[in-house]
């Protein structure tokens, strides 16, 4: 079974700002296309067995620059919607609610009612592509790519070992970082984590 490698997108001016940044389309900044660029000579001479995007555009440009350019879109990927949350900072929410969590206490919903997101949500989303991916890593020796954002690939790699959804919040990802999830004796492990793109060796 080959590898799964998990990808978080470049710097937004949002993320740059410890904004919550869910469904808001924001482009990358400058610094975040060039946090992005490393990932191109990371990958040069690999074949992925598949890439997959969220349709948002920081992760689609990431991929491209990435040169993942054949990258299917899935709407799964997509971030976890911060509902009234949305472009608010940790500091900002804890004005109203001290000590708030996102892992434990969820976000509040939108204006006009609408819910956002809770953390079973987003792992329902995960096992979605967990489960399409699967037989696709099976059936090849090439590795797959997941190009994302941070809480949900958090939450993916949790479900993918087996744990809740909430214990996304052990594996800090930063923009333009990878990962790797793996197996060892047919179990799932993490095998490499926020690690900055490094290009391979040749010889």
């Amino acid at each position: 079974m080959s590898d799964l490698i998990l990808i978080r997108h470049g710097e937004t001016e949002w993320s740059a700002a410890g904004r919550h940044t869910g469904r808001t389309d924001l482009p990358l900044t400058p610094e975040g296309e060039a946090e992005a660029r490393p990932l191109a000579p990371y990958f040069a001479g690999r074949t992925p067995s598949f890439v997959l995007s969220s349709p948002l555009r920081r992760a689609r440009h990431t991929a491209e620059l990435a040169g993942l350019r054949d990258a299917e879109v899935d709407e799964d990927l997509q971030e976890w919607d911060y509902g009234g949350y949305e472009g608010l900072t940790t500091a900002h929410i804890r004005e109203t609610r001290p000590g708030w969590s996102l892992w434990e206490d969820g976000v509040a919903p939108y204006a006009d009612g609408r819910p956002g997101e809770t953390a079973e949500d987003v792992g329902r989303r995960a096992d979605r592509v967990l489960a399409r991916v699967a037989p696709r890593l099976a059936a090849s020796e090439e590795d797959g790519v997941l190009v994302a954002h941070a809480h949900l690939l958090r939450v993916l790699t949790a479900r993918y070992l087996g744990l809740p959804p909430s214990e996304g919040r052990l594996f800090l990802l930063a923009t333009a970082r990878i990962g790797r999830l793996s197996t060892e004796h047919g179990l799932p492990v993490v095998s490499g984590w926020n690690q900055r793109p490094v290009p391979r060796a040749h010889g």
